[in-house]
């Protein structure tokens, strides 16, 4: 008998772009795809370049237990079509190098690569991970920590309303440590600079 994967536990349209959802990673059917995403160049700031599906699915169990990490597949329009993880950065090393607020939630997003350019479909996903997050009203600040080198990601941040705060040395990288509040996503998306 086939298992059904998790329903979505986040939905939202953006026109033009379509349906992005998101829902729990499953870890019998959802690591094969991953791994697919992980292993090319494009994603080497993933740091699973050379992992095998078996290392994809025992770092995707070690997160699935750990209690205080979750990751989400999202889709397009009911294909997956990106990654998402939510962690607490009191259980992370980041929590090592600030110090994390109640209301704190650390983010990690990972889009597939693409079979055909759609505009605006990366901060379409971004927008997405964010209004999941801060629908749930204890979270009040998102936390990035992503490769000083990462010159992409650190743009799309800064559109969506993360503020860099310090350059900090965690255990695999050298990373730009930002932060984006419920009100900076707001403004960014009222000014437009988020879409």
């Amino acid at each position: 008998m086939t298992r059904a994967v998790p329903e979505p536990s986040f939905r939202r349209f953006t026109a033009g772009i379509g349906s992005l959802t998101l829902r729990p990673f499953d870890l019998r059917t959802d690591v094969p795809t991953l791994h697919a995403w992980v292993t090319q160049p494009y994603a080497r700031y993933w740091g699973l370049l050379g992992a095998s599906v078996d290392d994809v699915r025992a770092e995707y169990l070690r997160i699935e237990r750990s209690g205080h990490h979750r990751a989400f597949l999202g889709e397009h329009d009911g294909r997956p079509a990106f990654l998402t993880e939510r962690y607490a950065p009191e259980h992370d090393p980041v929590g090592q190098v600030y110090a994390p607020s109640p209301g704190d939630v650390g983010m990690h997003v990972l889009v597939a690569p693409a079979d055909r350019r759609i505009p605006g479909f990366t901060g379409a996903v971004f927008e997405t991970i964010l209004d999941f997050l801060f629908s749930d009203p204890l979270v009040d600040r998102v936390v990035v920590e992503p490769d000083v080198r990462n010159t992409k990601i650190h743009a799309l941040n800064e559109r969506m309303g993360f503020r860099k705060h310090s350059i900090v040395d965690l255990p695999d990288k050298q990373a730009w440590l930002s932060f984006c509040t419920r009100d900076q996503y707001a403004d960014a998306v009222r000014m437009g600079e988020a879409g």
